[in-house]
């Protein structure tokens, strides 16, 4: 009999990519969407035949009973979140509702309806913050810099909570920034490969960005949900960093996509403050040996190939809405 598995986030970047690599594993998916006046499905428009979509919020924990309680699944893995930083110190509130009690009470849904599910919780490397040691493992001690990165910790915790307390297989990924062609344009890879691609198409003549000197450790979306299935796949329930191990500065991100199509970035990047953090994360840098060599898990997709990957792909949507071919 096939596994079921529920998705909340379905619709993201990291949703779109998981329900994929379940389905090839002859998984039945049930998405779990929030109600919104406009549907945002154009990350899964491809998967729509092959999965099933519920309403339920993270904000309401009889949807959440109700959902798990119909579909039964084997697996619930929750990708739902607040989940981009600048706008939490617009919304602190509601970040932390959605995040830190929207875990729990997702937690609490899963312990009373059937706590034989396994459980994956989307924790982050935001959660490191201001960082006390470099690389960063899953000891590394949590000093968030931003509204979503301590509610990301309260998330993290209490499911670690859960899980001792309840003996529930509930597993935190620790996962650093990782990016696709999927990702939103609010985001920096994004919005550097999507703008790059309006300036080579002549659609624009200046990137406005923050802090070019902020460094990351970026992979790609595709390989990291790869983890997150195979962490639910042990025999016992753990936390898990999932990064490359390798930094990159915005600056070197914005170079590398300027160069990929024949242009010099100094030419049209420009500073706006409006884009500088508050409180800014420096140095983000993830050690995942335990993912090595517990769940076997290494990236795929290195930095450059994930860069041009994401430009190609941009160029590619500029030409066809102007109806340039390249």
């Amino acid at each position: 009999m096939a596994k079921r598995a529920i998705i909340s986030g379905i619709t993201g970047q990291d949703g779109s990519y998981l329900a994929e690599l379940l389905l090839d594993k002859g998984y039945e998916v049930t998405g779990m969407i929030r109600r919104s006046s406009s549907a945002n499905l154009w990350r899964i428009e491809h998967l729509l035949d092959r999965i099933t979509l519920r309403p339920a919020d993270l904000l309401d924990q009889l949807s959440l009973i109700r959902v798990i309680q119909d579909v039964q699944p084997d697996e619930f893995y929750n990708l739902a979140a607040m989940s981009f930083v600048p706008a939490s110190w617009d919304q602190p509130l509601l970040t932390g509702d959605f995040n830190s009690m929207g875990v729990t009470r997702l937690l609490e849904a899963v312990r009373q309806v059937n706590p034989k599910i396994r459980l994956y919780q989307a924790s982050s490397s935001e959660m490191y913050g201001r960082v006390r040691e470099v690389p960063q493992t899953e000891l590394t001690p949590f000093y968030p810099r931003s509204p979503y990165g301590v509610s990301k910790v309260f998330g993290h915790y209490i499911t670690v909570n859960y899980r001792e307390s309840y003996d529930i297989f509930a597993v935190s990924g620790i996962l650093f920034n990782h990016e696709s062609p999927r990702r939103g344009l609010e985001f920096v890879t994004r919005k550097v490969t999507d703008g790059v691609a309006k300036i080579k198409l002549g659609k624009t003549d200046h990137l406005a960005l923050g802090n070019l000197d902020a460094q990351r450790d970026w992979g790609f979306a595709g390989d990291y949900v790869r983890a997150m299935w195979l962490m639910l796949q042990q025999d016992s329930a753990d936390d898990y960093v999932i990064a490359t191990g390798v930094t990159h500065s915005v600056k070197h991100l914005v170079d590398t996509a300027f160069k990929h199509v024949g242009l010099d970035y100094k030419k049209y990047v420009r500073i706006d403050p409006r884009f500088i953090r508050p409180a800014e994360v420096d140095l983000l840098i993830g050690d995942a040996t335990k993912a090595r060599t517990t769940l076997g898990w290494a990236p795929e997709v290195d930095f450059l190939s994930l860069v041009k990957m994401m430009v190609a792909h941009d160029l590619r949507a500029e030409a066809t809405k102007a109806g340039i071919d390249i």
